[in-house]
């Protein structure tokens, strides 16, 4: 991957290749933008109207006898049945709500063609939304997966959070480059499983991810983690993984599992990745419908706040020539 002349366009002290702390700091500033009464991040990112304000649960306070004007839906029958009298429920508006990231910086995700590596856009928009958090009082935490090892940030308020997440990410990030693995590697299904433990009730879990390591027999893990919070999917792609490229020469290539010489001028090197890559956008997609999972896209080839700077952006649309 050649940064040279694609510097300029980057984010302030990113390469597109490596991870530092001032250009994941840099995004504390910009969190600034989608707080409220400003429209939602994901409105941006999605390039439609959604609530500005993100949803809040009511926590359960108390019973006390009806009283003319309650909600007759909050009626707790039980106890009316159990005294004879009719009892309605109180709630208390839930203040404060846990978010918790599942950042995967694996090798597939150390992938990047034009500008950025997945793993880096990942880094970039789990900075933003750490930051995000705390600004509207929650706490922030997270699970970093390289393959190797979990890194795991119980959610903290304040300013500590996003840092902890940070660094958190840059250490994943560096270890992954330096290839000392010590041999017990760590799968996807790991990961969510650890999140499922560490992850607090009434949380807004955001996993970023390309998902090639994602198993149909995750779908039960993940059905227990929507039991008690709300799940949205960032999808990191590239546009070669599409088929998407000018470059026309003949490149060695790998996946870490397999390496061999592809010939990026022909058109069937192209339609093979594409096809490939609608296969593995059609298991996502299918995963994520029927959990009812909201599935947003994030390419490697724009930075962060291009692309949710976008009135409708729409970054997979499929074709090796679209």
């Amino acid at each position: 991957m050649n940064t040279q002349d694609l510097t300029p366009a980057l984010p302030a002290h990113s390469d597109g290749v490596n991870l530092c702390l001032a250009e994941l700091l840099h995004y504390k500033n910009q969190s600034v933008r989608w707080l409220p009464p400003a429209q939602s991040v994901w409105s941006q990112l999605n390039g439609q109207h959604q609530s500005r304000h993100k949803g809040r649960g009511m926590n359960f306070a108390e019973v006390r006898p009806y009283q003319a004007g309650d909600d007759i839906r909050a009626i707790d029958w039980r106890v009316t049945a159990r005294t004879g009298k009719t009892h309605t429920k109180l709630f208390t508006e839930e203040r404060e709500q846990p978010v918790m990231l599942l950042i995967d910086v694996s090798p597939s995700m150390k992938f990047g063609t034009q500008l950025l590596l997945k793993s880096v856009q990942a880094a970039h928009f789990s900075s933003l939304l750490s930051w995000l958090a705390v600004s509207e009082q929650d706490r922030i935490g997270a699970i970093v997966f390289n393959g190797n090892r979990l890194y795991e940030c119980k959610p903290t308020a304040r300013q500590q959070g996003p840092l902890t997440v940070i660094n958190a990410i840059i250490a994943a990030h560096q270890e992954s480059d330096s290839n000392q693995f010590d041999g017990n590697r760590l799968n996807f299904s790991d990961a969510l499983k650890h999140l499922h433990h560490l992850c607090p009730k009434g949380s807004e879990i955001v996993v970023l991810s390309d998902f090639y390591q994602l198993k149909e027999k995750d779908k039960r893990r993940l059905s227990q983690l929507r039991q008690h919070n709300r799940l949205q999917f960032v999808q990191l792609f590239d546009p070669l993984e599409l088929g998407q490229t000018s470059f026309n020469g003949i490149e060695f290539v790998t996946d870490d599992q397999q390496a061999t010489w592809l010939d990026f001028s022909a058109k069937s090197t192209r339609d093979s990745l594409n096809l490939q890559y609608e296969q593995h956008q059609q298991f996502i997609q299918e995963m994520c419908k029927s959990l009812a999972i909201p599935l947003h896209h994030l390419s490697a080839a724009q930075t962060l706040m291009e692309q949710l700077g976008q009135s409708g952006f729409k970054p997979y649309k499929g074709g090796a020539n679209g």
